[in-house]
């Protein structure tokens, strides 16, 4: 794909790890790399507006595929005018390709070779998903970036099953490059699956390069497999994919795992943790979790994090956000997904000045310590 609309230059490698610093071109403009890319899965970060999320410096968010098809429909989105004018975002936005809800969403699935029949979550109405429909929505919600197709299997499936799935990923994700019918605005990116094996993840990768895809992800990771196990995989897969082309790791966003997958040259990652645990009053700060609706914070007059800028922690109080979470007010909810998400993309801003620097490990080691992972950096929220 020579004149894809998306472009990676590479600016730095981290000369102690595979740690890339870099930028992707969209059309919709540049933003630098390692990004964490807040979700929107609904054409809408949850609480934040896109003014909010400019000034925290999120560079491209993310929406997705299977919810905006069955709510408000991917044809009102293109009468829209698409979806940056839809939801008011001017910047890069990635559309995933529904695989994932398909396979976590579903309880009752019937996957064929041109697709999958499921059931909507919504209002369980008989539904079919195939390579050619994904493209074709995401076409009309007109992200600058999309995803293939793919079948997400769980990480502990047997290896039979595993390789039966990475083969039919393949074979849909070369459907989808051909059903593609806007190559010259929107970039395409492959699906490397194959869970914990390693010829199966090889295989994959060598399909999807095969294609030319303008960049590529690694899906299958953050389903329950451990912190170490994940790393494992980054180790073997990653060095598979080119390095003229971003690599997005789908779906985590745990601290340790961003800083962990970008010693493994990882570009982008999304997920709705930040979003999600902050509805329940868990913020992360840089001493470790805190969550604020805890009694202890009954009378506490400090903010969230004492060394955070943002919003939040400028203007209000542990006291004060637990009072409004625990009275169920929107404004508490809205002022902990603002903490946690410009945790997460001031996190990765620093990472990148630590790759300027050459001093990732060292910036992982102090970070972790006073975030209070163990040594294996493992930690759940």
């Amino acid at each position: 794909m020579k004149d894809s609309p998306i472009k990676y230059r590479l600016i730095k490698t981290e000369k102690h790890t595979g740690a890339r610093l870099g930028e992707i071109i969209t059309p919709h403009g540049t933003f630098p790399t390692p990004m964490f890319m807040p979700v929107g899965t609904l054409a809408t970060v949850k609480t934040q507006s896109p003014e909010e999320l400019k000034e925290m410096g999120a560079g491209i968010i993310l929406s997705n595929t299977y919810h905006l098809w069955l709510r408000p429909g991917d044809e009102l989105v293109k009468k829209a005018g698409g979806l940056h004018k839809f939801m008011n975002w001017d910047q890069p936005i990635l559309t995933d390709s529904g695989g994932f809800q398909v396979f976590s969403l579903a309880d009752t699935r019937k996957i064929e070779e041109e697709g999958v029949h499921f059931k909507s979550h919504l209002n369980g109405a008989p539904l079919f998903l195939s390579p050619e429909k994904a493209i074709q929505i995401q076409n009309n919600l007109g992200s600058d970036i999309m995803m293939s197709f793919d079948e997400c299997p769980q990480f502990y499936q047997p290896y039979d099953y595993v390789k039966a799935s990475v083969e039919r990923t393949s074979r849909w994700a070369e459907r989808g490059l051909n059903a593609h019918a806007k190559k010259d605005s929107q970039g395409l990116f492959g699906i490397v699956q194959g869970a914990g094996f390693e010829d199966l993840r090889r295989q994959s990768a060598q399909d999807l390069v095969s294609m030319d895809f303008p960049g590529y992800s690694i899906g299958g990771l953050a389903v329950g497999e451990s912190h170490e196990e994940m790393n494992a995989v980054l180790d073997f897969t990653t060095p598979m994919l080119p390095t003229n082309k971003p690599r997005y790791l789908m779906g985590v966003g745990a601290p340790d795992s961003l800083i962990d997958g970008v010693i493994r040259g990882i570009d982008m990652f999304d997920c709705v943790l930040p979003t999600r645990i902050a509805r329940n009053g868990t913020c992360m700060t840089s001493r470790g979790r805190l969550v604020v609706k805890n009694a202890q914070y009954a009378e506490d007059f400090r903010p969230l994090d004492e060394n955070c800028d943002c919003y939040a922690c400028k203007n209000y109080t542990r006291a004060y956000i637990r009072h409004l979470i625990k009275c169920d007010e929107t404004f508490g909810m809205r002022l902990t997904s603002t903490h946690n998400l410009h945790f997460l993309i001031n996190l990765m801003k620093n990472v990148r000045q630590a790759i300027m620097d050459d001093n990732l490990l060292e910036f992982r080691e102090d970070f972790c310590e006073a975030y209070g992972y163990n040594k294996e950096g493992a930690k759940d929220f």
